[in-house]
């Protein structure tokens, strides 16, 4: 077993299933604090070096989404929700308050750590994007000072949209985007909820970027919920 640095804070009021992720991350070397309401979570928030949140959001005092927001207004630490509930809508709203992934009950102890895993390498990647500004994931790459974008180290002809929508991908690699953030963030806040937009940008930049459009390599479809540019 590899000890590692980080401390994950599990929030789960199910003392069985709280014992399961303790267990899980304890095996795969990571040190964990729990806490059983939202009150205790801040709490260690606060007082603790936490890298990153596991939240359940059916909490007896209140509720996750509360608590997912109250943290997004002073930390951009990683927050993978995981709960019962499995609505879209509902998986976007916690995803759209600043969630940066959702994993449904039941789980397996390889899925959590797959989804643990991503959320710590945005974490690091997220602050060598700050100094560094070429990233890559796979072999496509985006400049972002000189704004151009590479696969297998050819320069490749985007739109400037197409340039603003990967650009947003690769600042959250790993993370999932809902629909709406990303239209929030490409189109404007005014552009409402039409997607048909954002679904023949998206067709146009896979046609250039992923091997075979129909099958994607880097960025995923999250049915119901957004999209995703996967972490390699």
């Amino acid at each position: 077993m590899t000890v590692r640095n980080e401390t994950v804070l599990i929030v789960e009021d199910d003392t069985q299933i709280r014992n399961f992720i303790a267990h899980t991350i304890k095996q795969e070397g990571f040190s964990y604090q729990t806490a059983g309401t939202a009150q205790q979570a801040m709490s260690v928030l606060v007082s603790s070096k936490i890298d990153l949140m596991l939240l359940d959001l059916g909490l007896p005092d209140f509720d996750g989404m509360e608590v997912i927001e109250e943290v997004r207004g002073w930390s951009e630490i990683p927050i993978i929700v995981v709960s019962a509930r499995d609505q879209d809508k509902e998986k976007a709203a916690a995803l759209d308050a600043g969630a940066d992934d959702y994993l449904t009950k039941p789980f397996s102890a390889t899925e959590l750590m797959a989804r643990i895993r991503v959320a710590i390498r945005h974490l690091y990647k997220t602050a060598k994007t700050q100094s560094q500004p070429e990233i890559s994931v796979g072999e496509l790459s985006i400049d972002l000072e000189k704004r151009q974008v590479l696969l297998k180290g050819t320069p490749l002809h985007v739109t400037p949209m197409e340039y603003n929508l990967l650009s947003l991908f690769f600042k959250n690699i790993g993370k999932v985007l809902t629909t709406q953030y990303i239209l929030k963030e490409i189109y404007g806040v005014g552009y409402g909820t039409d997607t048909q937009a954002l679904r023949a940008l998206m067709a146009g930049l896979r046609r250039k970027i992923e091997p075979i459009p129909a099958k994607p390599r880097y960025i995923m479809t999250e049915i119901g919920v957004g999209y995703r540019l996967v972490d390699e």
